[in-house]
């Protein structure tokens, strides 16, 4: 069953074979717990590698995040009571005051939005206007409005129905003067409605001058012959159960709201990011927005209280620990759980979670012995799913970042694995080039992670891992081009390009960046200033990100700050 808010078990960007593998094991692993609601995520694309794994053993690829950034659709509240504009001011009272609601939207029939009403805007509306004598009497309804409102009963009614504007008065005067008030406002007698106890001559007066209806309260008997007479002049007779004073209150709001609505909005987009909104809030005095889809249709509201509320979304990390290499928007959401091997980075939680953190070859490493400690005993299709992100990150055990505890995990799967190791990493190892499967520009990004250094200096290292160099050459020049926009693209210091051979445990560095920090690397350089023979060095954690980290802490304690931005990089004189 799918979960509405569901925790997202997810990777780093551009994700490794590691990075997919450990994101499926510890969303398994909780479920095994009893902890339900953990998806398997990624934020990037597959390869080769990644795809003859999860072929391998009947997996699908986790689900696809481009980012977790909040948004409307997570915090608004969807269908909101919402009413039309025919709708009287009771009535919207009514829903506000037995909701605990201040806003209400207001819709067509086909539900598209046409404004809103706030309880402000309503008691506007029954606030005395010494100024506007006329417009305090003015109602805009209908007689059917008014007998719903004063839950009254109806001796005689014409064209109930008719919206209409009228207005009240009460026949508290004497007869003789009662009307005058109303010639002088230029009232017509077919417009008003006159409020009224058992005064038979005021009754009978509105009724010959043709009032549109006549209104008796306190449910106070009505005289037969005034009854007949409003009967055959067309003057409609309701009897309400109130006094005078609370009669004219409930007339009044059984005025629509029709000309109370703000017509006036802005309205939200259900995908729009909730930072952008928080700003438009505060340019804004509304305390609500409505949230519309395609043809202007209510989707829902978010209001500044729901700003207040705890984002919805929430991550579990793994094979990685720094905001840098997180799927965008991860700051902005509730990371639950770390799980990871790399070095440790500046990282804020808004409250304690979970981090484990090992010295180990994988993220799976840590996965499976999770595992192994907690008794459960994976299937053989989850096994060598394990399997083959610890294969994958330790080159089969012959990376310099294995442990003892890797080979000691690895040995443990393999018993519940339908597979060896050795078959296994065949496989892994033989499924295809990255750089013949893909574009210069995709080949950049595979396994890419960027790095922020004590002194702010921001760069970044992929690594691909082939059989030889044999397919690198070819494409040296494009891949080269690729990284030089890459780095441009991402405001880097420098990029570089970490090409393994997974049978000679060698690799080749291409590099794209600063003149000066290039000049000071000591690698022997193979062609140009940019490519670098780096021998024995295939782990880009262990063995290169130091490496590179010590170079800017030279150049740093010189007092020489690299740029983010130079002339292209040729051949060494």
């Amino acid at each position: 069953m799918a979960t509405a808010n569901p925790t997202y078990v997810i990777g780093h960007r551009n994700p490794d074979a590691d990075s997919i593998c450990s994101a499926i094991a510890y969303a398994a692993f909780k479920e095994a717990r009893g902890e339900s609601g953990y998806v398997a995520a990624r934020c990037g694309n597959s390869n080769a590698r990644i795809d003859a794994i999860l072929e391998r053993f009947h997996t699908p690829l986790p689900h696809y995040l481009s980012d977790v950034f909040p948004r409307v659709r997570d915090m608004m509240v969807r269908q909101p009571l919402a009413v039309q504009e025919d709708v009287t001011c009771a009535e919207a009272l009514k829903l506000i005051d037995r909701h605990g609601i201040t806003y209400l939207p207001v819709v067509s029939v086909q539900q598209r939005a046409v404004g809103s009403v706030t309880l402000a805007q309503l008691g506007h509306f029954f606030i005395p206007r010494i100024d506007e004598p006329r417009a305090m009497r003015q109602v805009r309804t209908s007689l059917a409005r008014i007998v719903s409102s004063l839950q009254a009963s109806v001796l005689h009614t014409v064209d109930e129905n008719r919206l209409e504007d009228l207005f009240v008065r009460i026949g508290a005067m004497d007869v003789g003067t009662f009307w005058k008030i109303s010639e002088k406002e230029q009232i017509p007698p077919g417009q008003s409605l006159i409020i009224v106890g058992d005064r038979r001559d005021i009754q009978q007066r509105s009724i010959e001058i043709g009032i549109r209806a006549l209104i008796i309260s306190g449910n106070l008997p009505v005289d037969p012959a005034i009854a007949k007479l409003a009967k055959e002049r067309g003057v409609s007779v309701i009897s309400s159960p109130h006094d005078t004073a609370t009669t004219a209150w409930f007339v009044r709001t059984a005025s629509t709201i029709e000309r109370l609505v703000d017509r006036k909005f802005t309205a939200l987009n259900a995908e729009a990011r909730i930072a952008d909104v928080r700003r438009k809030f505060s340019q804004l005095s509304s305390h609500a927005m409505m949230v519309t889809g395609e043809d202007n249709l209510l989707q829902g509201i978010l209001t500044k209280s729901d700003l207040l509320k705890p984002v919805p979304t929430r991550l579990v990390l793994v094979d990685h620990n720094e905001l840098t290499q997180a799927v965008p928007g991860a700051d902005e959401v509730i990371i639950t759980e770390i799980i990871d091997h790399h070095r440790l980075a500046p990282m804020t939680t808004s409250q304690p979670i979970l981090f484990i953190n090992e010295p180990v070859g994988s993220t799976c490493t840590i996965i499976a012995d999770l595992f192994r400690r907690h008794g459960l005993v994976p299937a053989a299709d989850l096994a060598g799913v394990m399997m083959s992100g610890l294969i994958s990150d330790t080159l089969l055990l012959q990376s310099p970042t294995s442990t003892a505890k890797d080979a000691e995990v690895l040995n443990w799967l393999q018993t519940h694995a339908a597979i060896k190791a050795q078959a296994l990493g065949q496989l892994i190892f033989s499924s295809g080039s990255v750089i013949l499967a893909s574009p210069a520009d995709r080949v950049v990004r595979s396994d890419f992670k960027v790095y922020d250094d004590e002194e702010g200096v921001r760069f970044a290292v992929s690594q691909v891992e082939e059989l030889g160099f044999d397919n690198f050459w070819p494409h040296a020049k494009a891949l080269a081009q690729a990284l030089a926009d890459l780095r441009a693209t991402e405001k880097l210091t420098f990029a570089a390009l970490l090409v393994t051979d997974i049978n000679t445990q060698n690799s080749l560095m291409l590099v794209k960046g600063d003149a000066e920090f290039i000049r000071r690397i000591s690698y022997p350089h193979v062609e140009q200033d940019e490519i670098f023979e780096l021998n024995g060095v295939v782990s880009r954690k262990k063995q290169l990100i130091p490496y590179l980290t010590d170079l800017l802490k030279e150049m740093h304690s010189e007092g020489v700050s690299p740029s983010k931005s130079g002339p292209p990089f040729g051949k060494r004189s």
